[in-house]
């Protein structure tokens, strides 16, 4: 299947070739002014010089030969040579007919699939997630709905923080509290309890309680190194502890992902690599890859023509220690051994750009991947209505279990306000609730480009009017509402016709789905499927509004605009479906 703008491409493209030009400057776009045209191609402008002609005199020429090789486009020159097209309603019904019958709605898929390996959330053991881990997780889930549908081979991972000074800090801490626990008898030898000692608010209450005594106290921070060495060595009861860190956490992380409709492949942490290390390490150095400088090992990354220096990347410190790229390299190293991904997508905040960086060159140099296999995809801050990161009343930091929570409140109490779901059950209407609070959230976040900070406001989010997540959901029920209706009259759909010019516009932006996604998949950002989402739904509401569908008296014209609403449902479906957001049946 091939797009409006595409066919008109290679028809215009046919043309300037015919004259001896180009045919790249028979590029075709939508038209500026849709009130002068639908579509428009300015290559006239550009063959001016190479044809030794004014650029109207191209235009004229071009327009003459389509007269014999695309009879069915009307075409008019407007000032200096713009050449402004507009199509037959035979035109539009065939690409009506062709995108309502295809299942995957007008979308087409990569020419050369790709396993690729998607490392997004990122939380960290035993702490609770906040509104940080947000856009990680929602643009990392939308990301990997998108290449999966496009035919790639997606592999997500939670990348969990499981393996540092935390770890030890929790160890130490709840030692403190239950020094009986047989996890801290040096001369236990197991099995140890298959009950964890600790659920995640005992976590969310030790972890802080041991940091705090440990910024003021070093021989208190020595004790948590000390287990944190310990562990990392090998310590059968810390090592079982660790077990349980995990597992309570990712019980959890499990929830409160669940709540935003995020999922995940590989739940690894940093520990898991750990036994990787060492002997990748000793292999740099074999290589010549890592250097030692001031008792540390480096990998050098700089570049001539790098705008700014970069510094090396410290592979083992003065003391000894592994750090957090050093993890990075062995995760890498750990990949390519078990699932070999073309491509690696890192979804982690823009503070994190010369970490990566680093990682990446270090991970080049070692021969752990081609130049361009690994990619930051960084975003910006979620903030509060004073421009700053978003935190709670009393200036704490904001869960992200209480974001939702507060969604899902606002958002039943919005649903009561706009006078929906009357006729539904209670527990009917919570799930409409939560579904419309995931969708503010969802929608809130991912039609921002990724890069830009945004305000989070709830109540403007939350709303079943503007540019909001909710807004699109009331759209698509309502389609459902009147497919039902149809049904119940026995009325079906049938062969697209166009009869009005809101039938033809909301062709336009059916047929611009692939388009869509295209430019969703190329730069990483899903804020392009927001915009082909909320474009549908409103071209959608000016056809439903000038075109009567079920008291329609003309047979035909009824199954037609009955067919036009099925397909845009089906495409909206599919497109709010790529970005994490389900449509309830009834509002």
């Amino acid at each position: 299947m091939t797009s409006i703008p595409d066919q008109l491409s290679a028809t215009f493209g046919g043309a300037f070739a015919a004259l001896d030009l180009p045919a790249d400057l028979g590029q075709v776009k939508e038209s500026d002014r849709p009130e002068l045209a639908d579509y428009q191609c300015n290559g006239a402008m550009a063959a001016a010089k190479a044809a030794k002609k004014a650029p109207r005199a191209v235009a004229e020429a071009i327009v003459e030969h389509l007269k014999t090789a695309a009879p069915d486009l009307e075409i008019e020159i407007a000032g200096p040579g713009f050449m402004n097209i507009r199509l037959t309603p035979a035109f539009y019904a065939t690409r009506a007919n062709e995108i309502a019958a295809d299942p995957r709605a007008g979308a087409g898929k990569v020419a050369t699939p790709r396993t690729v390996m998607m490392d997004y959330g990122g939380p960290n053991v035993a702490k609770p997630m906040h509104v940080g881990h947000l856009r990680s997780s929602v643009i990392g889930d939308s990301l990997s709905r998108l290449f999966r549908f496009r035919g790639d081979q997606v592999i997500s991972d939670i990348h969990l923080g499981d393996w540092g000074l935390q770890m030890g800090h929790l160890v130490t801490e709840l030692q403190d509290e239950q020094p009986d626990l047989p996890y801290f008898d040096a001369n236990f030898t197991g099995p140890y309890p298959s009950e964890a000692p600790v659920d995640i608010e005992d976590l969310a209450r030790l972890y802080p309680q041991a940091s705090a005594k440990a910024k003021s106290d070093e021989a208190r921070m020595a004790r948590s190194r000390a287990a944190t060495a310990e562990l990392q060595a090998g310590r059968p009861g810390y090592r079982a502890l660790l077990r349980h860190f995990i597992e309570v956490s990712i019980a959890a992380l499990k929830r409160d992902f669940g709540d935003l409709g995020v999922s995940f492949d590989l739940w690894k942490g940093e520990s898991d690599v750990h036994d990787r290390i060492a002997p990748m390490v000793e292999r740099f150095k074999a290589e010549g890859v890592t250097i030692q400088s001031d008792g540390a090992w480096i990998i050098p990354v700089a570049r001539e023509d790098d705008k700014k220096e970069l510094p090396p990347l410290i592979l083992i410190s003065s003391q000894g220690s592994a750090l957090y790229a050093t993890t990075d390299l062995a995760t890498i190293e750990d990949r390519k051994v078990e699932q070999n991904p073309d491509l690696t997508l890192y979804v982690v905040d823009l503070g994190q750009s010369d970490h990566f960086e680093q990682v990446f060159r270090a991970a080049y140099k070692a021969g752990l991947g081609q130049e361009g296999a690994f990619e930051h995809i960084k975003f910006g801050t979620v903030n509060g209505p004073d421009g700053k990161r978003l935190r709670t009343r009393d200036g704490g930091t904001f869960r992200l279990a209480d974001l939702i929570r507060e969604a899902r409140e606002r958002a039943a109490a919005r649903i009561d306000e706009a006078g929906l779901g009357a006729e539904l059950s209670a527990e009917d209407k919570a799930e409409v609730a939560r579904l419309v609070a995931n969708a503010a959230i969802r929608f809130s976040d991912l039609s921002n480009y990724r890069t830009t900070n945004y305000i989070f406001d709830l109540e403007r989010f939350i709303s079943f009017e503007g540019k909001t997540g909710p807004y699109l959901l009331y759209q698509a029920v309502r389609v459902k509402s009147l497919m039902r209706k149809a049904k119940e009259k026995g009325l079906e759909p049938g062969a697209i016709q166009i009869t009005a010019p809101e039938e033809a516009a909301l062709v336009r932006r059916l047929d611009g789905f692939d388009g869509a996604l295209q430019r969703a998949y190329d730069l990483r950002a899903p804020n392009h499927i927001c915009e082909h989402a909320f474009a549908l739904a409103q071209a959608f509401s000016s056809f439903y509004a000038a075109c009567p569908i079920l008291p329609e008296g003309d047979d035909a014209v009824r199954a037609s605009r009955l067919a036009l609403a099925k397909a845009m449902l089906d495409q909206l479906t599919l497109a709010l479906s790529l970005i994490g957001m389900d449509i309830p049946e009834r509002m």
